[in-house]
């Protein structure tokens, strides 16, 4: 690409690498004149190898496996391995992999007892996460460390085995119930069900189709490139603060409702509209530009959301075991509906992710508060994997510019002269 500046006549020349161009060849030209590029819609922040996404093909890959067969053939802690170290683990480093994470799944008593306990009862399990994975901060001072190898390895580990048992402490104190430890000789899934449901009895065995079910949604929902809460946690992690606190803003930042919530939306949405006898009428809005089509469309793929289908067949699995959720015909009626509507087809939206997840976590019996948490729970282990790699890039600490748009120079006035 030649560039111009027409102010001196001045060419540049810059190669276009991976479909991006470097800005500091871009400097040399413009010196102290910035691109404009509100929330980052045409700006790439990083280099990344972990998540490829082609939204105009409707593709996502983690380190070059397509999703569709990691969902199907393989389990949450093999890709969060993948994820954070690049390569499918051999059974050798898989089986300490899983060791590890097993049994560092318990939290310090005093996490639960003054800290989470110390939340006022209608508290958001959301809101208790955030400040749980904050707080662990102060538990691990050696988290600070990040320089070293080992310690890093310590601390993703310990974030990965605890985001379940800090989840399942939030909703149980958040309904009531007493705390419930996590029991080893489960697996990652299962265990955390059992954190969940167990009410007396000595064990509590998940149905595996759920517990399979969750699995895949945790797959799902590991990584997906450089979002809002990956970007707050590649943004403060460049700042060299140890992963806990990087993770609890980017946790903070998945809590806001246009980041996480779009499955909880899509729930509220599908229950407004009522029967399906309603949808016709609901579409109508819609194209009017009367009320929003929740869980359709994504910023990235202009195409059907890869996850969508996988997610679509997984509800099935689930509904087989629940029973069907009272909303399923609803939007198995909605996305007919919308499909074959020239307006949605021509603007490219389809649906996505959250549209059929929030129904199945419905079905398996989460209150709704908690399906941000359930999100959370998964995505740290590739919020792990970028502040991993942004570390070992040597990543300066990340500051934008602005373009300043306020007052010029003006005298102060005293305030009775104003």
């Amino acid at each position: 690409m030649t560039i111009t500046d027409n102010r001196t006549g001045e060419s540049v020349e810059i190669p276009i690498v991976a479909g991006g161009i470097n800005s500091a060849e871009w400097k040399k030209l413009l010196g102290n004149v910035w691109f404009h590029d509100p929330a980052y819609l045409q700006t790439a922040a990083t280099s990344s190898a972990i998540t490829e996404i082609d939204g105009e093909a409707g593709i996502l890959r983690y380190r070059g496996y397509p999703i569709e067969e990691l969902a199907e053939k393989s389990s949450y802690l093999e890709v969060a391995y993948l994820l954070i170290f690049g390569e499918l683990p051999t059974e050798e480093q898989f089986k300490p992999w899983v060791h590890d994470i097993t049994y560092h799944t318990f939290i310090h008593e005093n996490v639960r007892k003054r800290f989470l306990e110390g939340f006022h009862h209608d508290a958001h399990p959301m809101g208790m996460l955030v400040s749980a994975i904050a707080a662990l901060s102060t538990f691990y001072p050696e988290a600070k460390n990040i320089s070293d190898e080992d310690n890093r390895y310590r601390q993703i580990v310990r974030l990965i085995a605890k985001m379940p048992t800090l989840a399942a402490a939030c909703h149980r104190f958040s309904v009531g119930q007493p705390f419930v430890y996590p029991d080893n000789s489960l697996g990652f899934c299962a265990n955390f069900l059992s954190m969940m449901w167990k009410i007396a009895e000595p064990r509590y065995d998940a149905n595996y189709a759920l517990a399979h079910a969750l699995d895949t949604l945790f797959i799902l929902h590991a990584d997906h490139e450089l979002n809002c809460g990956t970007a707050t946690m590649r943004m403060i992690g460049s700042s060299n603060a140890d992963p806990y606190s990087a993770a609890a803003g980017a946790a903070a930042a998945l809590y806001g409702p246009r980041h996480g919530g779009a499955n909880e939306a899509v729930i509220r949405m599908l229950t407004e509209i009522g029967t399906m006898d309603d949808v016709p009428a609901f579409v109508e809005d819609v194209k009017a530009g009367k009320t929003l089509l929740q869980g359709f469309g994504h910023r990235v793929y202009k195409n059907y959301d890869p996850r969508a289908r996988i997610i679509k067949q997984t509800a099935d699995e689930v509904f087989a075991v629940t029973g069907k959720n009272p909303l399923l015909d609803i939007a198995l009626k909605l996305e007919e509906t919308a499909l074959n509507d020239d307006y949605f087809r021509s603007r490219k939206l389809y649906p996505n992710v959250d549209f059929y997840s929030g129904l199945i976590y419905q079905a398996m019996g989460f209150p709704t508060e908690m399906f941000t948490v359930l999100f959370a729970i998964p995505r740290m282990s590739g919020w792990l994997a970028h502040w991993k790699e942004l570390l070992e890039q040597g990543q300066k600490i990340a500051r934008p510019r602005q373009i300043y748009t306020g007052s010029g120079e003006r005298p102060y006035v005293a305030i009775e002269d104003r």
